[in-house]
């Protein structure tokens, strides 16, 4: 078992940046790869970033590119998710996953924290 916690969501005026957390716990952190999705009330829950065990690779959306930031400690078994240039489209509840394969889609994944919201206000 791997329990995962996300930290770090709030209000934030658009333009504006934060940095969300997931802390890690139960099983060696590194042994997994990691995935960052979002879910707008009403929307799909979506793929934003993933990277692999040793954070060498990462991927993201299309949407996300240029703006946000992946990345991990494996020795604080905590990933990250920096969000940088916020804007109105980006509000959702964040949500961190951890699976044995880097992959945007959401079935590739077995462990998922509770989330945390992100507001961006315009």
């Amino acid at each position: 078992q791997v329990q995962l916690v996300e930290s770090g969501g709030g209000l934030v005026q658009a333009g504006g940046s934060l940095r969300l957390s997931c802390a890690a716990s139960g099983r060696t952190f590194s042994n997994y790869a990691m995935g960052w999705f979002r879910q707008a009330p009403g929307k799909e829950r979506e793929f934003v970033a993933g990277i692999s065990r040793a954070g060498g690779t990462t991927y993201y959306a299309d949407s996300v590119k240029g703006r946000f930031t992946i990345s991990r400690d494996n020795a604080k078994s905590t990933g990250y998710l920096q969000t940088n240039s916020l804007n109105a489209e980006d509000t959702a509840v964040y949500y961190c996953a951890a699976g044995g394969t880097l992959s945007k889609y959401h079935n590739s994944y077995d462990y998922w924290g509770q989330g945390t919201q992100v507001t961006v206000s315009s």
